[in-house]
């Protein structure tokens, strides 16, 4: 029995790739599963394959766990569909998309057709380069983010290296300033003081100089 050979590329990570030996009879779903094997992904999530040319450019769509829209257009499902049935090209493509929510874009290609070789388990994985990234790793998580930003004040706060020394210094200078600050309010109101009477006093004047100009 043929066995195809593919390799799997990563679209966005191209020093990751696989490549899997799956029998010409298996489906896509077994495709599909084998790939996860080989990245340690969970594979239950709405994923497709789309027959590709040469630029990598989506035709038919083979999907796995479809929405309800996709059923209604009568798209072909991956537990029903043999890999045969959409290979005529000896370096036949697929485009792969995992898990639409938080997709990874795949590129695989048929690079050999192999006899089937007695003693091991297909779909097999054959060659293993490149370690895959993790399967959430780009989502953003503000638990971790906080974290960081908690150890960030930590360290901060270390850097300043308070001593009990520099408190007493610190607080001498406080003291002064208070010191200071009650000794420019008394100075202050002094003059307030003084300001008042010398006004009082000045109205005095005037007044008794203004009485003394009415004296006949």
């Amino acid at each position: 029995m043929a066995v195809y050979r593919f390799k799997v590329s990563f679209e966005d990570y191209d020093d990751v790739t696989r490549e899997v030996d799956i029998k010409s009879t298996h489906t896509f779903e077994d495709l599909h599963r084998a790939i996860h094997l080989s990245t340690g992904y969970k594979p239950e999530y709405s994923s497709s394959f789309y027959i590709s040319n040469d630029q990598w450019i989506k035709g038919q769509e083979i999907a796995y766990m479809p929405t309800q829209r996709k059923i209604d257009r009568g798209v072909a499902l991956m537990e029903k569909s043999k890999l045969s049935s959409f290979i005529d090209d000896p370096h036949q493509k697929f485009y792969y998309t995992f898990n639409f929510d938080r997709p990874f874009d795949f590129h695989i290609e048929l690079i050999k057709i192999l006899d089937e070789t007695p003693g091991i388990t297909y779909p097999h994985v054959a060659k293993s380069n490149g370690e895959a990234p993790k399967q959430f790793g780009n989502v953003f998580t503000p638990a971790a983010t906080e974290a960081v930003a908690v150890d960030d004040e930590f360290d901060f706060l270390n850097e300043m290296e308070y001593v009990a020394e520099d408190t007493v210094d610190l607080e001498g200078v406080l003291d002064t300033d208070e010191e200071t600050t009650e000794k420019a309010t008394d100075d202050h109101e002094s003059d307030d003081e003084e300001d008042e009477f010398g006004s009082e006093f000045s109205d005095n004047e005037g007044f008794d100089e203004g009485s003394g100009g009415d004296d006949y």
